[in-house]
């Protein structure tokens, strides 16, 4: 009898299949580590225990994305293992902080199914949620993955693409207990730009750029346990290359952020997601945002913006998409989050 795990193939896949993911893990100051020595990432809230106490919040938590690529981590030997690329994501909601101490763990459930055109492939539709040791749900998230089939012959389920919402409103956002920006200090988050002074249509150059390097991308993907053959394995492809992490795309961008956007301190929902085009090492990634939607919640002095972020590889900042409506070839990354910014 086999003892080893050659992942799941397309055809593996049921309609409403609910996947308990192995193996929790206890997050600490490491991974903040890690994630800022990865990243430019120099957001006050998630640098600073200080900062953080003076927002009204415990200490500061582990940051948002680095949260997320722990919990994505888990999934992938279940659901993109033997996956072409990850194509998308949506629903995606931050539901509580993670602390240094909690222990998280994954579940996903499949939503959608549709075998692709040239039998080879499909598209499998999951809702992954993340929990910590207490059972308590702290983000999720759907994504679409392009999944090769093992037996060509399997028959192709009955498609299946679920209706996702497009955008979240403000009431959906999960705001965390206690968070306060009335004695926000601009000085020691690095800008003076607060929510009132975004405008709609805005467009920001990030300006700054990153060179991706082999060697950090196979410390992330080592970091976040994503074991995805495509990004380690330089045999999987037929070019010979390893697929950078799309995940790896989002947080050198959301870092590039950081000039410009400094105070938008915590992403809290996700709309949607592309990775447009493949990331591999050798690449510069540059980003550039577009302000969509400004929202007040209940929170004091705190504010939700809606923000477009775009990784590229080089052309003009805030070209996006050719003649024929598809993404211009150095347009990596499309990206439709919410964050919190102070008021």
């Amino acid at each position: 009898m086999a003892k080893t795990n050659a992942g799941r193939f397309f055809e593996d896949y049921k309609l409403g299949d609910v996947i308990e993911h192995a193996v929790p893990r206890t997050v600490s100051g490491g991974e903040r580590a890690l994630y800022h020595a990865l990243y430019p990432a120099r957001h006050a809230l998630y640098s600073s225990d200080e900062f953080a106490r003076a927002s009204g919040l415990p200490t500061a938590p582990i940051d948002d994305l680095a949260a997320f690529h722990v919990v994505f981590g888990k999934t992938v030997p279940d659901v993109s293992l033997n996956a072409v690329a990850n194509l998308g994501y949506a629903e995606g909601r931050w539901l509580l902080p993670v602390y240094a101490g909690d222990t998280l763990r994954a579940t996903s459930e499949v939503i959608g199914l549709k075998q692709n055109s040239n039998g080879k492939t499909g598209v499998v539709y999951v809702r992954t949620r993340g929990l910590n040791q207490r059972d308590e749900v702290v983000m999720e998230y759907v994504r679409w993955v392009m999944v090769r089939k093992n037996n060509l012959d399997a028959p192709a389920p009955d498609p299946v693409v679920p209706e996702l919402t497009k955008v979240l409103s403000v009431e959906d956002l999960a705001i965390p207990a206690g968070l306060d920006f009335t004695n926000y200090d601009f000085t020691l988050a690095g800008e003076a730009h607060r929510w009132g002074d975004y405008e709609l249509g805005e467009q920001i150059d990030h300006v700054d750029g990153v060179t991706i390097e082999e060697a950090e991308h196979m410390i992330a993907t080592r970091l976040w346990q994503n074991t995805a053959k495509v990004h380690f394995d330089a045999t999987f492809r037929p070019d010979g290359q390893r697929l950078i992490y799309g995940g790896h795309v989002i947080s050198m961008a959301r870092a590039l952020s950081f000039n410009g956007l400094a105070n938008a301190q915590m992403i809290v929902g996700l709309n949607g997601g592309a990775h447009a085009n493949p990331c591999f090492s050798g690449l510069t990634v540059k980003a550039w945002s577009e302000v969509l939607d400004k929202r007040e919640t209940s929170a004091p002095g705190v504010g939700a913006i809606r923000l477009r972020l775009v990784a590229t590889s080089g052309g003009a900042p805030f070209a996006l998409k050719g003649e024929d409506g598809k993404y211009l070839p150095e347009v990596l990354l499309d990206l439709d989050y919410w964050a919190l910014m102070p008021v």
